[in-house]
């Protein structure tokens, strides 16, 4: 398949569809993501109905956005990994490692904004 550069208008349309494209890809690969999608679902309306300021709201959110993105970029690593092989390889173990460890550390950024913002 060839590659087809757009400019414009219909290049951000392209890219806008390539997003949406990766958004399903990685929902229905990866359980972790769907998790996470139900989580910023359920906990996005408690942020917005529970933040004392537009500051503690923005954090609160930033925080899930924060898992979101980090998981979605840890799938991408993963499914370049696989691409390449799926024989074992230790570079490609770490590879995943790592990317896993970044989203432990999205994580725990998440809840200590969270914890910070309703015990302090």
């Amino acid at each position: 398949m060839q590659y087809t550069r757009h400019k414009g208008l219909r290049r951000l349309l392209a890219a806008f569809g390539n997003s949406l494209a990766g958004f399903r890809f990685a929902f229905r690969r990866d359980e972790a993501v769907r998790q996470e999608f139900v989580a910023i679902a359920l906990l996005a309306p408690v942020a917005l109905l529970s933040g004392k300021s537009t500051v503690e709201i923005v954090l609160l959110i930033s925080g899930l956005f924060a898992v979101l993105i980090t998981e979605l970029l840890n799938t991408a690593i993963e499914c370049a990994i696989d691409r390449i092989s799926m024989d074992y390889h230790d570079i490609s173990k770490a590879s995943k490692d790592i990317a896993s460890a970044a989203v432990l550390l999205s994580l725990l950024y998440c809840a200590v904004v969270w914890i910070a913002i309703f015990l302090f």
